[in-house]
């Protein structure tokens, strides 16, 4: 008889890890993560050429579909500081003249903010005075990263992306705030959509943040937001993932840890060596992987050429 499959966990909000607890997973996940093959590029060192190949054959029918939310502009409860943008181009003069006249626009954003779509370099993340590795926060000078900056991911991100949809899984519109994902909801997210998460994946976890924003309207993600428990990150570790993406920011708030304010960031970035991909937008990709009937796909993350920064936004793109 075939053992029965996973079953989700309940909604967990308000599990919560002691920091002792907390500072025992957090080195037995970097002791993995070196010993289970991530390098000096994290665990994007999992990314080989062969894995790409493979991802390239998961195409099948050449739908492309955005994984990014589009730039916020304007203040919200979760955007006290938008980005701007601004035409500088034409002026009003120009823009009657006779001949050529270019159009022109400046754009400036605070890329670790709590609405827009972008990349955590390594670099992201210290930890008792470290970044991931063990490499001193003295390389972070006013100038810039001089170690694990976003020139780590030049070449981008490109791989066999998965997307695990955990409301869908609980039989909800989306997570509400405070809930926490846990490593038995991705098992069983897994099984019921009949996809694998294996070595080298960029996986995507669904919470629903985007659905909810639009539909309920923003609110303060600083004090409630749905994301991953930390003992989730054990499923990654299991599983060699190369990337984590989410349509939150991978943290639940309020922490689950006491004194920790970003623990899945913590293990994720300074301890696995995962590069984030925080505050993506899945909603057009789910009915497309109904339609298909999988939930793996190419994906495609180009950030900008910005060689000492901390990140990037990023627009990634589902290859069907």
């Amino acid at each position: 008889m075939a053992p029965d499959p996973p079953v989700p966990s309940p909604p967990a909000t308000g599990r919560t890890l002691t920091e002792a607890a907390f500072r025992d997973l957090y080195r037995r996940l970097r002791s993995r993560a070196r010993d289970g093959g991530a390098g000096p590029r994290g665990a994007l060192d999992r990314l080989t050429p062969e894995h790409v190949v493979a991802a390239a054959a998961e195409v099948r029918c050449g739908r492309t579909v955005s994984l990014a939310a589009p730039v916020e502009t304007r203040t919200a409860p979760d955007s006290s500081q938008p980005a701007t943008h601004r035409m500088i181009a034409p002026t009003h003069d120009e823009a009657g003249a006779p001949g050529l006249v270019f159009a022109r626009d400046r754009f400036a954003m605070n890329v670790h903010n709590d609405v827009d779509s972008h990349l955590d370099a390594l670099c992201h993340v210290i930890f008792d005075g470290e970044l991931y590795g063990g490499v001193p926060s003295s390389t972070l000078t006013p100038d810039g990263a001089g170690a694990l900056s976003l020139d780590l991911v030049r070449d981008g991100l490109v791989g066999r992306g998965v997307l695990l949809d955990v409301p869908r899984l609980r039989g909800v519109r989306w997570l509400e705030p405070g809930d926490q994902v846990t490593a038995g909801d991705l098992a069983a997210a897994e099984a019921a959509q009949q996809t694998t998460v294996g070595p080298g994946d960029l996986l995507f976890v669904r919470v629903g943040h985007r659905l909810r924003r639009r539909t309920l309207g923003p609110w303060d993600v600083t004090r409630d937001r749905a994301g991953l428990h930390p003992t989730a990150m054990d499923f990654l570790a299991e599983r060699g993932v190369a990337a984590l993406g989410s349509d939150g920011n991978s943290d639940a708030a309020p922490s689950p840890v006491a004194g920790v304010g970003f623990p899945v960031h913590v293990l994720a970035v300074n301890a696995m060596g995962l590069h984030l991909l925080d505050w993506l937008d899945f909603e057009e990709l789910v009915p497309v992987c109904e339609e298909q009937g999988r939930w793996h796909f190419l994906c495609v993350v180009a950030p900008l050429r910005l060689p000492a920064a901390t990140g990037s936004p990023v627009n990634p793109v589902a290859v069907m």
